[in-house]
């Protein structure tokens, strides 16, 4: 019983960090933009566009090593590569974070 009361709290953890979905429009443009360019293949502007992300955090589902990769998107104002980005699983699920990889939205038809 122990057991399933806490796979019951992981859970529930682990779905307030992926706080529902968000549709493409619904986006900030930058973040749009970003999108657009993983569909075309870039070119990305940022060194790190497309280097693998860990999911360190566990705020995704869980996937083998290599199975998703991050792209930075523009925050205005920024100095540096900001909070924003689009987390993408090879399985062609896109996920947008605002504020540095604590909580994700799974986009809506990218």
């Amino acid at each position: 019983m122990r057991a399933l009361a806490l796979a019951f709290l992981f859970a529930c953890g682990a779905a307030l960090a992926l706080s529902g979905g968000v549709r493409l429009e619904e986006l900030p443009p930058e973040a749009r933009q970003t999108v657009a360019l993983i569909k075309a293949g870039g070119p990305f502007p940022y060194a790190r566009d497309g280097a693998v992300f860990g999911n360190r955090e566990g705020e995704l589902p869980k996937q083998a090593g290599g199975y998703y990769h991050e792209y930075t998107v523009k925050t205005p104002g920024a100095h540096d590569r900001g909070a924003r980005r689009i987390i993408v699983g090879r399985g062609a699920e896109f996920y947008y974070t605002d504020d540095h990889y604590r909580s994700f939205r799974r986009i809506i038809d990218p």
